[in-house]
């Protein structure tokens, strides 16, 4: 799947990707099923399920990795997996990798860096720490002007230093986001010591989409619906997810005209769900479309022109018209 999607002009991003974990809960009652606990955020709480990785492509807006077995011993070491598939898969490591504190340890992050990995995470906010940080004087701390928030938190002020951390033996930049509508400031941890204050503080907002991409899964391919406790099968079942996700999306950027960014249910609604007459003849299959509001759209695109072979129907030809 992710050869078809790198053909075609889909992954045209510059390598950036959002990280993430999802616990897909289990609500089986086998005392023996090779399932562990993992917290819910959704539910705010922590039950049995199983712990899926996604990495996201961030211009693409297009899940592009899954893994959903990752056991609690291995989690941490699930992005330098995703980093070992990328560069096996396109020739490079990443570009930059964005994600929450939860998701590795400081060491990785040093193996991050190694590789020449830019990286942008959140940091816990531990009492001594946010005590630090209020002693610094305010002259220190810059206001900025952001592009990817809400109206109300576009002038946050930063504090932008350099500290240690352990796990990590040099360097790293610290950011203190003040004035983004929470009570304690927001910690930034990143490798990238060039790049504008504003700038890092704008792309880590844009992480937050995954959790809206992750949300329409669930939503609509009923991503956490269990159908086993067996992880592989689960593994299966997300690989599936992914692969539809990213016919949906192919779908979306060829129909264009602001339907890029809608989501699958709005897609499948507004072009998939139709009524339609089939043929299957000797040579070909003859789809006929009934009529509907948005099939300018798929004209427009170029379907009434569709005329390709069917692999698993002995290569017949698949044509498309429209009443």
């Amino acid at each position: 799947m992710d050869r078809i999607l790198n053909r075609r002009p889909l992954l045209g991003g510059d390598g950036s990707f959002d990280l993430d974990f999802h616990t897909i809960p289990w609500h089986g009652k086998d005392p023996e099923a090779p399932v562990e606990r993992h917290c819910v955020s959704k539910r705010s709480r922590r039950q049995k399920g199983v712990l899926a990785f996604l990495a996201r492509d961030a211009d693409a807006r297009l899940l592009v990795y899954a893994n959903a077995r990752v056991r609690k011993a291995d989690q941490n070491d699930e992005v330098l997996r995703f980093i070992g598939f990328w560069e096996e898969r396109n020739g490079g490591p990443p570009r930059e990798l964005v994600f929450d504190s939860r998701l590795t340890t400081h060491a990785n992050l040093w193996r991050i860096n190694e590789k020449g990995i830019d990286f942008l995470t959140l940091r816990r906010r531990s009492g001594s720490l946010l005590d630090a940080i209020a002693a610094a004087p305010e002259s220190d701390w810059k206001q900025v002007r952001l592009t990817n928030v809400g109206r109300v938190y576009r002038t946050p002020r930063i504090l932008d230093r350099r500290v240690r951390i352990s796990g990590y033996p040099d360097d790293i930049r610290q950011l203190a986001v003040r004035g983004l509508g929470h009570e304690r400031p927001t910690l930034l941890l990143t490798n990238q010591m060039k790049t504008s204050a504003s700038q890092l503080v704008d792309r880590y907002a844009r992480r937050m989409v995954i959790e809206n991409a992750i949300a329409d899964a669930i939503d609509f391919f009923c991503m956490d619906a269990l159908s086993a406790a067996v992880p592989m099968k689960i593994d299966l079942d997300l690989q599936l997810t992914l692969m539809a996700s990213g016919l949906y999306r192919l779908l979306a950027v060829r129909v264009g005209n602001g339907k890029q960014n809608a989501k699958s249910r709005t897609l499948f609604r507004n072009f998939v769900k139709a009524p339609a007459d089939i043929t299957i003849g000797k040579d070909d299959i003859d789809v006929r479309i009934g009529r509907r509001a948005n099939n300018p759209l798929l004209l427009n695109a170029s379907y009434d022109e569709t005329d390709i072979a069917v692999p698993w129907l002995d290569n017949r030809r698949l044509r498309i018209s429209f009443l």
